[in-house]
C-alpha cells in the first residue's frame, strides 16, 4: 500500500443509536492499529465525537445512510458534514455495520488472544463499535484491494480510558498542535505550538506518536515514571545518550511503513494495469529494503542498549536481543536481497536499488531486463556528454525524478540568444532552463519501461520472502513500537532537555489523592523565545480546590492559565518541567474557557459560545479533573455575568476537582469569605505617573486598581478627550451609586432599626437576668432607638 508521508493514515467508522450511544472503529493503515471505542454523547455539540476526529484527522470516515434513519441517529453523520469535505465521508448500508461479523473479525485478525482483549466478556458492551469495526474493515479490503493477514493488528478496547481527555476546545486554546497566532507582536519570531517545540523526532513514527501523546497523556502513574526513569539515565549517562541518537539515524525514516505492507496482503486479480502494476511492485521491494536497512541496525541499538539500567530501556534491550525472528528474518532476507542494497531517498539511487535488489542468477528475465536498464541508463549519460561538446554547454547536468525520468538542467547563463531547436518543453525554474530532446524522450520510456520489468519480475521472485515474513509479523510489530518510543523519548524529549541550561528542567513527581504544586514554573513554549521570563507558583489541593485570579489586562492571566496545563500536560507523557518543584495529582480530563470570539458555523454569539462551553463542563467534570475558565461572563451584561460566574464557582467548588478561575470582577474575592477552599490571587501591578507597570508577579490576597480600563486605553492610543470624557462619566458612575446607596441606606433605615430592636427583645427574652435588670435594659434601648443610636 502508498505511503502518504506525515498524512493521516487512519479510516474511521462510526455508528449511533436512538440512545446517543456512539461506536467508534479507528484502522491505522501504517501502524496496522485498530481502535475501538463506545461512549454515550453527552454533548448536544457532539464535543466527545469532534475531539476524537481532531485526534485521529481521519482520511476516510464510514457512516450509515440518513435516509429513513431516525432524527436521534444522524448527528454523528451531521458532524461529518459540517467539518468534513465530501471528499472524505463514505455512505454503507447499515447492513454493512454488523456486531456479529465484527466480533467473529477482531478474534481473527487480533493479534492478541481474544480472552486477552476482553472481547469475550464485553462482547454486548461494545456492539456499535464492533459493528463500525466490520464496516471499516470490510470497506478497506474492498477500496484499497487487500487481504488483512490474521493476528496482525494490534487491538485495543477504549483506549482513551487509559489516558487523559483533552476536548478539542481546549486542544485549541493551550495551543498543543497549532499556534492560535503565528506572529509574536514586537518581534520577528514565529510562536510555537507545544507541538512544534518537541518536533525533533527524526521518524514519521516517532513524530505520530509525539502528536498522539500530546493529545491524550498518559494517566498510568507507573508508566509516566518508566519514562521519566528512562530520562535520568540518559541525561546523567552522555555516551548512552549520544550513542542511541547517533544509533537511531541510521534507522530509514519510514520504519514504521513496512507494518502496512506485511500486515495488508494484495488481493489476487487478474486485471491489473501495467503502470499500476509496476507501482505496486516497486513499494513491495521498497519494503523489503526498508526492512533489511532496518535489521542490519539492528545489532548495533542492541549494543548501545546492553548496558543500560532503567526498566524501560532494558526491557527494550531484551525484546530485540531475545527475539530470535529478527534474526530468521534478517537470514531469510540474506538468501534473496543482494547484501549491498540499502535504503536510499535519491529517486535514481533508489530505482537503481530496486532493479538490483534480488541477487544476481536467481531469475534469467530479471537479468535480462537489468542489462536493457543499464544500457539504457548508460545512453543517456552517453548523450548528455555528446550535448555537452556540440552545443558548448559544460555546465548541463541531468537530473532525474519519478514523474518525469531524466531532464536536462542548463543554467540561463550559459544560453547566448536561443537554445537550439534540438531542445524541447524548454521551461524556466529559477536560474536554469528544464528541457529534453526527442532522443532523450525515447530513452527514457525504454529505461522506465526495462525499469518497470525489473520491478515486476523481483516481485514474483520475493513472493515466497513476503509469505515468510507475514509469519512472523508480530516482531516487526514491536520493532516498530519500540523505535517510535525511543525515537520520542532520545530526539524530542532529552534533546530538548539537553539544549537547555542545567537545572532548568526538573522530573515531576506524582500522587493519587495529593495536591498540584509547582514552585517557579515557567510557560514551555513562551519560554523558548523569551528569556526573562517570570517564574510564578501554584499550589492546590482539596483544602483549597479554587484559586481565583485578578488582575487587569494584560497583567498575565491568560499565560498563566495556559502554563498550568502545558506544564501538566508534560508532565503526564513523561517528560520533564520548567519549573524549581512539582509534584502533580493525575489528571483525567483538562477543561479549559478561554477567549471570547464568535462561532459563524453554528450561528453562535461570544456569550452563546461562553455558555455552551461552560455547560460542557459542568455535564463532564470529574472529581480528578484540571478546569481553568478564562474571564467568564464577560460577555452579557455586568450583573449577569457576575451571577452566572458566581453561581458556576459554587457548582465547581461542590466537587473535588481543582479550578483555576481567572476574573476581572472583583466581587468574586468575597467567595473567599463564604467558603474556605477558595484562595484569592492577584498579578502585581504598579502605577507609575499614570501608566501601568506590569510585573507578571503573582501574589495574595486581591488588590483593587482603580480605573485600570482608562489606563490602558491610554497606552492603546485612545485620543486624549476621549479618555478625558470617560474619566468624568466614571466619576459621575460612582456618584451616582455612592448616592444610591445613601439614599438606600435612609429608605431601608427604619427596617434596620427595628430588626436590630428585634434581636435585642429576643436576646432578652431568653436571658437569666432579674426583672430589675431587664426593666434597665428595655429603658437603655428605648432610649436608644429614639437618638437613633441602635
Amino acid at each position: 500500500m502508498e505511503d502518504d508521508g506525515e498524512k493521516s493514515s487512519f479510516v474511521i467508522g462510526m455508528i449511533e443509536n436512538r440512545a446517543k450511544e456512539v461506536g467508534v472503529a479507528a484502522l491505522d493503515l501504517r501502524s496496522a492499529a485498530l481502535h475501538l471505542s463506545q461512549y454515550i454523547e453527552t454533548s448536544s455539540s457532539y464535543q466527545n465525537t469532534k475531539t476524537l476526529l481532531q485526534f485521529y484527522d481521519p482520511m476516510s470516515i464510514i457512516v450509515p445512510p440518513n435516509k429513513l434513519a431516525p432524527d436521534s441517529m444522524v448527528g454523528v453523520s451531521v458532524i461529518v458534514d459540517r467539518y468534513y469535505s465530501a471528499s472524505k465521508k463514505i455512505i454503507m448500508a447499515r447492513g454493512c455495520f454488523d456486531d456479529t461479523k465484527g466480533a467473529v473479525l477482531v478474534k481473527n485478525l487480533a493479534a492478541k488472544d481474544p480472552s486477552a482483549l476482553g472481547l469475550d466478556s464485553y462482547y454486548k458492551q461494545y456492539y456499535l463499535c464492533l459493528a463500525a469495526a466490520a464496516a471499516t474493515i470490510r470497506w478497506i479490503e474492498g477500496e484499497k484491494g487487500v487481504v488483512i493477514t490474521n493476528h496482525s493488528l494490534s487491538v485495543t478496547f477504549n483506549g482513551s480510558f487509559d489516558h487523559m481527555s483533552i476536548d478539542a476546545t481546549s486542544v485549541q486554546n493551550l495551543e498543543l498542535i497549532e499556534p492560535l497566532h503565528s506572529n509574536l507582536w514586537g518581534t520577528s519570531n514565529k510562536k510555537k505550538s507545544l507541538f512544534d517545540m518537541l518536533k525533533t523526532t527524526k521518524t514519521t513514527g516517532g513524530t505520530r506518536l509525539l502528536r498522539a501523546n500530546l493529545l491524550q497523556p498518559l494517566k498510568d502513574i507507573e508508566t509516566i515514571n518508566a519514562r521519566l526513569d528512562c530520562l535520568d539515565e540518559l541525561m546523567s549517562n552522555e555516551q548512552l545518550f549520544f550513542g542511541l541518537s547517533q544509533v537511531l539515524r541510521k534507522f530509514p525514516k519510514e520504519t514504521d511503513r513496512v507494518l502496512c505492507h506485511f500486515c495488508f496482503k494484495p488481493k489476487v486479480t487478474n486485471k491489473v494495469l501495467a503502470g499500476d502494476s509496476a507501482k505496486k511492485s516497486q513499494i513491495i521491494i521498497s519494503s523489503i529494503i526498508l526492512l533489511k536497512t532496518a535489521l542490519d541496525a539492528l545489532p548495533l541499538l542492541s549494543t548501545v542498549l546492553k548496558d543500560a539500567k532503567s526498566f524501560l530501556l532494558g526491557n527494550i534491550y531484551k525484546s530485540i536481543s531475545e527475539n530470535e525472528k529478527y534474526a530468521l528474518i534478517k537470514q531469510r532476507i540474506g538468501e534473496v536481497i543482494d547484501d549491498d542494497v540499502v535504503h536510499a531517498r535519491v529517486p535514481f539511487i533508489a530505482r537503481t536499488q530496486q532493479c538490483f535488489a534480488i541477487k544476481a542468477g536467481i531469475d534469467g528475465l530479471l537479468d535480462v531486463a537489468r542489462r536493457t536498464f543499464c544500457d539504457t541508463s548508460e545512453a543517456i549519460h552517453k548523450l548528455t556528454n555528446t550535448y555537452r561538446e556540440d552545443f558548448s554547454l559544460p555546465n548541463l547536468k541531468l537530473p532525474f525524478n519519478n514523474r518525469q525520468g531524466f531532464y536536462f538542467s542548463i543554467p540561463q547563463k550559459d544560453v547566448n540568444g536561443k537554445l537550439p531547436n534540438k531542445f524541447i518543453q524548454v521551461v524556466k525554474h529559477g536560474n536554469n532552463l528544464h528541457c529534453s530532446t526527442l532522443e532523450l524522450a525515447s530513452l527514457n520510456v525504454r529505461n522506465k519501461s526495462a525499469a518497470a520489468e525489473c520491478c515486476v519480475r523481483t516481485e514474483l521472485c520475493l513472493e515466497a520472502l513476503n509469505n515468510s515474513i507475514r509469519e512472523d509479523v508480530s516482531a516487526l510489530t514491536l520493532l516498530a513500537e519500540v523505535l517510535c518510543l525511543l525515537d520520542m523519548i532520545v530526539n524530542s524529549f532529552a534533546h530538548m532537555i539537553s539544549t537547555k541550561p542545567v537545572d532548568r528542567y526538573i522530573r515531576p513527581g506524582f500522587t493519587d489523592s495529593g495536591p498540584l504544586a509547582i514552585d517557579a514554573g515557567r510557560h514551555p513554549i513562551l519560554e523558548s523565545i523569551h528569556n526573562d521570563l517570570i517564574p510564578n507558583n501554584v499550589f492546590l489541593s482539596e483544602a483549597s480546590n479554587m484559586a481565583v485570579v485578578m488582575g487587569p489586562n494584560m497583567s498575565g492571566k491568560s499565560t498563566y492559565l495556559q502554563q498550568v496545563c502545558l506544564i501538566v500536560i508534560l508532565a503526564q507523557i513523561g517528560c520533564y518541567l520548567p519549573a524549581r518543584f512539582a509534584t502533580i495529582r493525575v489528571v483525567d480530563r483538562i477543561f479549559t474557557r478561554m477567549g471570547a470570539i464568535d462561532n459563524l458555523e453554528s450561528n453562535s454569539s461570544t456569550f452563546m459560545t461562553e455558555m455552551r462551553e461552560t455547560a460542557f463542563i459542568l455535564q463532564n467534570v470529574s472529581p480528578r479533573s484540571l478546569i481553568v475558565m478564562d474571564e467568564l461572563g464577560r460577555a452579557t451584561s455586568s450583573s449577569d455575568g457576575f451571577a452566572i460566574a458566581w453561581s458556576v464557582c459554587e457548582q465547581l467548588l461542590s466537587l473535588k476537582a481543582y479550578t483555576i478561575f481567572a476574573t476581572h470582577m472583583e466581587n468574586l474575592s468575597e467567595l473567599a469569605t463564604l467558603y474556605p477552599n477558595v484562595k484569592i490571587l492577584h498579578f502585581h501591578v504598579d502605577i507609575r505617573n499614570n501608566r501601568l507597570d506590569f510585573k507578571f508577579q503573582l501574589k495574595d490576597g486581591p488588590r483593587h486598581i482603580p480605573h485600570y480600563g482608562l489606563l490602558l486605553a491610554g497606552v492603546a492610543g485612545l485620543p486624549n478627550p476621549v479618555i478625558e470624557t470617560a474619566s468624568v462619566i466614571t466619576s459621575r458612575l460612582l456618584e451616582q451609586g455612592a448616592k444610591k446607596m445613601k439614599v438606600n441606606e435612609l429608605q431601608h433605615y427604619p427596617v434596620q432599626m427595628l430588626y436590630r430592636v428585634a434581636q435585642r427583645l429576643i436576646c432578652l427574652k431568653h436571658s437569666n437576668h432579674d426583672e430589675e435588670t431587664i426593666r434597665e435594659a428595655l429603658q437603655t434601648l428605648k432610649e436608644s432607638y429614639l437618638s437613633g443610636r441602635l
